[in-house]
């Protein structure tokens, strides 16, 4: 499956960082989030990314052009007029890695839809590319594929302001609201799992995935929740991100699962 992430918004609540790169493209622990998120799927064996870009997508793009050749040994022969290099040992993943800019104003939906071609006709996984989770992705494909509706969302219970699940004994969502600050409720955090027809519930470019789409499953009854009782957390403003860094710091951080350091960054 290809795993799609989510990291074409502007980022205003931490402005402070955003207004040079992408959220997704704040560091955390010396790497971008999204460079975590990535790594916690590629534990599960999920190694192929689609990354919706829009707000500075020329940032993203330029970070993962650089990406093998900041995390290689290399030589630069100029001797004789030449200008060769020789890769001599490479830290790279086994990634590979498509950028799209999916536009600068357009809805969450919307990007998601400008993608369809990337993603062709299966099954794909979907995130923010903002908040990382210890949540085992092995088990929420199989949880999808168990009950073969159109969609699962990873559902988290804690106190947050994001949008908020009614969810039903059999693990039906039973309905979709936005976001109540406060809340304890039960909120969606991503790490879907979707069917390709999915896109026949996105509009356009003003299409927010959260609104329309999600409720229409709702009232069909084809959006289930996984439900997660572990470590999930966005990076909305400073505060959070402080928070990550601490958890990586201290060496505590729950979703690094890879045995490699987290690098320095470049």
């Amino acid at each position: 499956m290809k795993v799609v992430l989510l990291a074409g918004g502007f980022g205003s609540r931490i402005s402070e960082e955003s207004q040079f790169k992408p959220k997704p493209m704040i560091e955390i622990g010396g790497m971008p989030i999204i460079w975590h998120i990535m790594k916690e799927y590629s534990h599960f064996g999920y190694r192929e990314f689609i990354i919706c870009a829009g707000y500075k997508q020329e940032y993203i793009k330029e970070w993962f052009a650089n990406y093998f050749l900041h995390n290689s040994d290399v030589t630069f022969d100029y001797r004789d007029g030449k200008n060769d290099m020789t890769v001599h040992n490479s830290n790279c993943e086994s990634w590979k890695v498509t950028v799209v800019d999916t536009g600068y104003n357009t809805m969450t939906g919307g990007r998601i839809k400008r993608i369809q071609k990337y993603v062709g006709d299966e099954p794909f996984l979907l995130t923010y590319g903002d908040g990382v989770c210890d949540v085992d992705i092995n088990k929420v494909v199989e949880f999808h594929k168990s009950h073969g509706k159109i969609a699962t969302l990873t559902a988290v219970k804690i106190a947050q302001d994001k949008g908020i699940l009614n969810i039903g004994g059999d693990n039906a969502v039973k309905s979709f609201r936005e976001k109540n600050i406060g809340d304890g409720a039960p909120i969606n955090a991503g790490y879907m799992v979707l069917q390709p027809e999915i896109f026949n519930y996105i509009d356009g470019d003003d299409t927010v995935f959260e609104r329309t789409p999600l409720e229409k499953l709702v009232e069909q009854g084809q959006l289930m929740s996984y439900i997660h009782e572990g470590f999930w957390q966005c990076m909305d403003n400073a505060r959070e991100k402080d928070k990550l860094e601490k958890l990586l710091q201290a060496g505590v951080a729950p979703w690094k699962k890879w045995e490699r350091d987290v690098p320095k960054g470049f």
